[in-house]
């Protein structure tokens, strides 16, 4: 995320384009807000509404069914109470008579004419706890086979006492068998005790069963479409009845719900809707609106690139023509056919570039005299440096061996001092450069009593270019020094210059000795990459500090100051194995023409 972030930033800050977009974006950001605040806020609205009326809807539906419950209730007080009716059920025991045949079938009659009277009513059932019976409008008389549902009777009508409590049709009795199994009802019953007003009644049990048709038709007008569904739910939350389309009992946040109680039985009226219907519409107005919205981008996006190709695009032409003047190239021109304020400023950069150029050319050969100065003072470095080295060499060469040893080495050093001041010369060619560097390999295989040998590995095509002169000594002098050191025989030196694809003059020095350590050999190569980044090497007063790699830095800064920075240096060493030392010089600036610019004026002509 924080990558995705910066990306964006950084395209923001240096694309002009990118700018320009979410520019014309940022002016649409306020019309999209209020466009999908107004469409949110419509729905919302819209939601308000549709609870609002379903609410008003729902508590009518609840009147008319406290309406249904208070006349039922009303009913069952008249029978419980009916002195007529209870004298009939009390009177009789458990041993049928014909008069008790004829006293339940008056209380079947005038059961019968209540249910006839309320049409929310299915059958109401009267338990004769002495007989074990059950009468009913229903089904006439019947009785109770299970004990248990005796006994269940029995307490119920003792523990309501003189009120009145509902039972589901699912209620479980008995293992295996529900109140609605039992009365033959599928609704809600109301039970009551019979004989109210009588402190010593018996057990006798009122049962009032409700028509669950008549129950749904109040609701079923309420039901605003076949995916919602209605609910009257009893004060213990168990589901009286319902309509709808059967669904999960979980709500989800995608339904609308509305409920209503009822202050007089605690009863609850549910309805459940899904939103997207009610969002049917909104929704088409919100499609439209991102249609819009999209292209509103898209033409935002357009414009941006129209106002970028016709302003911008001349901007960006120029900032590029910088850059490559920056990084030197001279001869830079950025073409225009504009006539407006950006041709006449590409035009003016043009002016300028050319003014810089003269600038430079005109400063050049000052430049190129100051590099010569500084490339013949490390040049003068290299042979006091080496004559104290050689002169160590004849010293212990006295030491250990005869004159004539120490004659043929002074021979070798006269011939070499001989060459190095040849007439001021500062180039040779690679054949007389290992002519030169053979002399002081002589001398150093004199001092090591031949115990490494030497061998030259010189490319025909690359003899006659000319190169500075000592400018392997050095190279050579490390792999003697260092890898020698110690060898009593089998050493081996190899001297390799080459041609590489026509453009580069490969030289390379090896050796066979114990190699560089690993920490040693990383602490070179990032001196002599430190030194190549420098737009101009630094000279050898710039680093009088520094105590090591001094042949390796004189190399290296008078490869720089001579060639130019393509020249390169560079050392790899394998422990155990030996070390090479690598230079890469331009081809083109190793030519005759170049050779001229670095010898005296009398040398020339």
């Amino acid at each position: 995320m924080i990558a995705m972030i910066r990306w964006i930033r950084d395209r923001f800050s240096q694309n002009i384009q990118a700018r320009l977009t979410g520019y014309f974006l940022l002016i649409l950001l306020p019309l999209v807000i209020i466009s999908l605040f107004a469409i949110e806020r419509s729905r919302d609205i819209l939601y308000e509404q549709a609870v609002e009326r379903t609410e008003m809807a729902l508590s009518s539906a609840m009147n008319h069914f406290d309406l249904a419950l208070q006349n039922v209730e009303e009913i069952s007080t008249l029978i419980a109470a009916d002195p007529t009716m209870n004298e009939m059920l009390n009177k009789n025991s458990m041993d049928f008579s014909p008069q008790s045949i004829v006293d339940f079938s008056d209380i079947l009659k005038q059961l019968s004419y209540l249910v006839s009277v309320n049409r929310y009513v299915s059958h109401i059932a009267v338990y004769h706890q002495a007989s074990n019976m059950f009468i009913s409008t229903h089904y006439g008389g019947k009785k109770l086979a299970g004990e248990r549902q005796q006994e269940w009777l029995v307490e119920a009508a003792r523990r309501n006492g003189t009120g009145i409590s509902y039972v589901m049709s699912e209620f479980p009795v008995t293992e295996g068998v529900t109140f609605g199994q039992m009365t033959n009802s599928d609704s809600v019953s109301l039970i009551r005790a019979m004989d109210l007003y009588n402190g010593e009644r018996k057990s006798n049990l009122l049962v009032v069963s409700f028509n669950k048709s008549k129950l749904l038709n109040i609701i079923k007008t309420l039901l605003p479409s076949e995916n919602s569904r209605i609910s009257l739910l009893n004060e213990r939350g168990e589901v009286v009845v319902e309509t709808g389309r059967a669904r999960s009992r979980d709500i989800a946040e995608k339904d609308m719900t509305v409920t209503i109680d009822s202050e007089y039985s605690n009863w609850r009226l549910a309805l459940v809707q899904p939103k997207s219907e009610l969002y049917k519409e909104t929704d088409q107005l919100r499609l439209f609106t991102v249609a819009i919205i999209g292209l509103s981008i898209l033409l935002a996006i357009i414009i941006s690139w129209v106002v970028y190709s016709g302003i911008a695009s001349p901007v960006l032409k120029l900032s590029r023509g910088m850059k490559r003047l920056s990084s030197g190239e001279l001869n830079i021109h950025v073409d225009t056919k504009r006539k407006d304020e950006f041709g006449f400023l590409i035009q003016s950069f043009n002016k300028m570039a050319l003014v810089q150029k003269h600038l430079i050319e005109d400063h050049y050969e000052q430049q190129l005299r100051l590099t010569t100065t500084e490339l013949k003072f490390l040049q003068s470095q290299i042979n006091p440096h080496f004559l104290y080295n050689t002169l160590d060499s004849i010293y212990w060469m006295a030491k250990n061996y005869d004159a004539d040893e120490i004659s043929e080495m002074v021979m070798n050093l006269s011939k070499f001092f001989r060459l190095s001041l040849n007439k001021g010369r500062e180039v040779f060619t690679m054949e007389e450069s290992i002519e030169h560097l053979h002399y002081y390999l002589r001398i150093q295989q004199l001092r090591f009593m031949d115990n490494f040998t030497v061998e030259y590995r010189i490319s025909e095509d690359s003899k006659q270019v000319p190169i500075l002169k000592l400018l392997l000594q050095p190279l050579v002098e490390n792999a003697i020094i260092h890898g020698m050191e110690g060898k009593t025989s089998g050493g081996s030196v190899v001297v390799s210059s080459w041609i590489e694809k026509g453009q580069t003059v490969m030289i390379r020095v090896d050796d066979n000795g114990p190699g560089i350590e690993p920490d040693r050999l990383r602490y070179i190569q990032h001196e002599l990459e430190k030194m190549g980044m420098r737009s101009v090497p630094a000279s050898s007063q710039d680093e009088e500090h520094v105590k090591d790699l001094f042949g390796l830095r004189n190399v290296l800064s008078r490869m720089k100051l001579y060639y130019g920075k393509e020249a390169e240096l560079s050392v790899a060493s394998v422990r155990g194995e030996g070390t090479s030392a690598t230079i890469a010089i331009p081809l083109d600036r190793c030519r005759d023409d170049m050779l001229g610019r670095a010898m005296p004026e009398k040398e020339r002509t």
